[in-house]
Parts: C-alpha cells; sequence; structure tokens
C-alpha cells in the first residue's frame, strides 16, 4: 500500500475509492475495501482509501475528545494489511467541511484520479451531510464519475461499527469487542517507572504509558492478555484501575504481570493485546488479601491462555 498525505498526487494511477473515517478498520470496513478492490480489479484500476488523520468531529466541535479504537498511525497500518493499493490521507479542515458533495467529489475526480466511488451504505459525505445517493449518483454523472452503493456487512444480525465497538470495550467486552474488529484490541506504548509495589509482593508489573491521549482504554478490571515485546509474546495478566486497597488516588494505571517473565524493560515499547476480561477492579481489606486473590488471577488467566 502507498501513503500519500495532503496534497494530489500525479504518480496516483485511476482508481475505485471509498471514503471514511476508518477507527478500528474493523470487519464492517475490511467488507467495504474488499468490495473496492473486487471493482477495482474488474475495471483495471487501481483501489485506494481515503480516509483524514483527523475525527472530523474534532475539527467541526472545539473541544470535542474522541475515544479512538486506533491512532492514526495504527489506522494505516491495519490498512495496509486490507490489500487496498493507495491510502489517502487528506486533512479535514473547516474549508473541506464547507463543500458541497458534488464539489468534493470534483476534487477527488480532478485531482486523485477517482474514476468509481463506492459509496457506505449509511454513509454521508458533503457540507451538513445533507445530500444522499441518489444526489451523489446524479453528481456522480455529470463528473464521470461511476457511483456504486457497497454492500452492507452482516454475521447473524450482529451490528458492527465503531461506536459499538467502543461500548463494548468501555465495558470491558473485549472478547465481543474481538468479534467486532476481526482482531484482538491491542494498546501499545511505553513501560514507564511506577510504585515498584508489585516487586515487593511478588507480582512485579510494567506500567504501560499510552502516548495517545485519545486512544480508548477499556473499562477497569483484570484481563488476561498477550504482551508483545519486539518479536517475542508472553502471556500476562493487566489491571487497569485506580489501584483502591493502595490508595492510589486519581492516578488511573495501566499495569501488566508478565508471566516467567523477569527482564527490567523501562523504556521500551510494548504491546498489550487483550483476550479476556475476568473481574472488575476490587478494593481489598488489606496487602494479604490482594496477593491471595493475585494468586487465584494468575491461575485462571494461566488457564485461560493455555
Amino acid at each position: 500500500m502507498q501513503l500519500y498525505t495532503g496534497t494530489p498526487v500525479e504518480e496516483l494511477r485511476p482508481n475505485v475509492a471509498t471514503i471514511g473515517f476508518f477507527d478500528g478498520v474493523h470487519r464492517g470496513h475490511r467488507f467495504l475495501i474488499e468490495q473496492v478492490c473486487r471493482v477495482a480489479a474488474a475495471r483495471g484500476l487501481a483501489s485506494s482509501v481515503i480516509t483524514f488523520p483527523v475525527h472530523p468531529r474534532k475539527v467541526m466541535q472545539p473541544g470535542f475528545h474522541p475515544e479512538l479504537l486506533t491512532t492514526c498511525d495504527e489506522k494505516v497500518a491495519l490498512l495496509a494489511g486490507t490489500g487496498i493499493d493507495y491510502c489517502v490521507m487528506l486533512d479535514f479542515t473547516l474549508d473541506l467541511a464547507c463543500l458541497s458533495a458534488k464539489q468534493f467529489m470534483a476534487i477527488l475526480k480532478n485531482e486523485y484520479w477517482v474514476q468509481a466511488l463506492v459509496i457506505g451504505y449509511d454513509h454521508r459525505f458533503g457540507h451538513n451531510r445533507s445530500e444522499g445517493f441518489d444526489d451523489y449518483v446524479r453528481y456522480g454523472q455529470e463528473l464521470g464519475i461511476e457511483v456504486i452503493l457497497a454492500q452492507a456487512y452482516s454475521d447473524g444480525g450482529m451490528t458492527v461499527s465503531s461506536s459499538v465497538i467502543r461500548r463494548l470495550l468501555s465495558e470491558g467486552n473485549v472478547s465481543e469487542a474481538e468479534n467486532c474488529l476481526g482482531y484482538r484490541f491491542f494498546l501499545d506504548g511505553m513501560v514507564v517507572s511506577g510504585y515498584h509495589v508489585g516487586r515487593k509482593i511478588g507480582f512485579p508489573t510494567a506500567n504501560l504509558h499510552v502516548g495517545d491521549s485519545e486512544k480508548l482504554v477499556p473499562a477497569d478490571g483484570v484481563y488476561a492478555v498477550y504482551v508483545f515485546l519486539g518479536e517475542e509474546k508472553y502471556a500476562g495478566m493487566l489491571s487497569i484501575g485506580y489501584r483502591p486497597t493502595l490508595n492510589n488516588g486519581l492516578n488511573r494505571s495501566i499495569e501488566v504481570h508478565i508471566f516467567h517473565f523477569n527482564a527490567d524493560i523501562y523504556n521500551r515499547r510494548i504491546r498489550i493485546s487483550f483476550v479476556r476480561r475476568t473481574r472488575s477492579e476490587l478494593k481489598f481489606e488489606s496487602i494479604e488479601a490482594l496477593v491471595s486473590q493475585l494468586r487465584k488471577d494468575e491461575e485462571e488467566i494461566a488457564a485461560i491462555l493455555s
């Protein structure tokens, strides 16, 4: 996949495109992109995804704080695995938002060589999103763009959307989120120094700092996870929350105990891949009670990941 940002580029070939923010690049997105690739192959054209580095609502509503399933870099990496030829990353600006659908389509035709546009079944674009599919078809006929209505994704009646996945993750339902995403939800970040309490009680942890504040963090609780450190993969149990037994105050932490691991990984990047939430965060009467529960957690999660 070739990535293009900002300005039009001459080396783009005539292509079949689709448009969207594609947060999470979930199964519904992939189903749409597969249709784009099939149409492009049938017409002897390249295939492209037109997307944006910043959530459009953040531009239109100052102060809006999106909870993203994927950062921009993560989204690009996932799109690269779909088989699409081009990813065109447009800056979503107020000027762009003011364009009518026809004006926007003219830019796609004249500057980005779009010959056919595959429209998601519920997708609208253009100023105030006031126009619909029949309007796009009419504009396409005038501009020389074939407009194609995509099939809706269906999997036994299950609704797949970025907002549904966000809700599932906010409830801690990472396994159902995985079904919608088509892959395990993950957090990338840097291992930072913590309070070193875990090591003292026999459960040393790596404290994760997620660099992008807009990346969604699942609900507080304990999770069975896999930890990726470079090319190495480890089983682990992860806790998200405020560590009430230790009076951690308002500092929400993400810390993972990696099974059978004792190396120093401070200032190293790791990826946490979520498998299952095993319980909510609890406050215990004593450190001894906490340690007893952690032993049970370790046994349960080791069985899950085995």
